[in-house]
Parts: C-alpha cells; sequence; structure tokens
C-alpha cells in the first residue's frame, strides 16, 4: 500500500524538496567519483611504467602534472560548457518560434 501512495506521488509530478536534494546530491558524488576515477585511470596508464614498492620522483612528477592538467581541462571544458548554454536559447523557447 506505501508503494501505491509513493507512485502515485511520482506520477502526479510532486517530489519532496528534500528527496530531490538528495538526489542531486548524491548524483554529484557518482560524479566525482566518476571523475577520479577517469582521471586515475588516465594518469595510471600515461606514468606508471612498471609498479614497484616505491613511487620513483619521475613518476611522482607525472602523476601531479597529470592530475593537474585533467582538473584544468574538467574545468576549461564546464566553463565553455557553462557559457554555451547561457548563450543559446532554451531548446523549448527555440520550438516555440
Amino acid at each position: 500500500m506505501e508503494s501505491s501512495s509513493s507512485s502515485s506521488a511520482v506520477g502526479l509530478g510532486s517530489v519532496d524538496p528534500q528527496l530531490q536534494h538528495f538526489i542531486e546530491v548524491e548524483t554529484q558524488k557518482q560524479r566525482f567519483q566518476q571523475l577520479v576515477h577517469q582521471m586515475t585511470e588516465l594518469c595510471w596508464e600515461k606514468c606508471m611504467d612498471k609498479p614497484g614498492p616505491k613511487l620513483d620522483s619521475r613518476a611522482e612528477g607525472c602523476f601531479v602534472n597529470c592530475i593537474e592538467r585533467f582538473i584544468d581541462t574538467s574545468q576549461f571544458i564546464l566553463n565553455r560548457l557553462e557559457k554555451t548554454q547561457k548563450s543559446k536559447p532554451v531548446f523549448s523557447e527555440s520550438l516555440s518560434d
């Protein structure tokens, strides 16, 4: 019986603001985890020739540089997308013309 009341609330489009906020936060966490995973995989492939008991200075420098470039590039792309979204009309508005 509880599932029918919750499904009817979703069907009506009324979403609890706390639940919506929770979902947004969890989605952001998931995106961050994906970003860290991508960064780790990319930098590991690029910088790690042969794994050993210690990280040599060349590999350490490579990791630092790789991570900084990855963050810079990600930030650049996000800023560019944000500018693009602000400069273009909303899709539904362009259809009504």
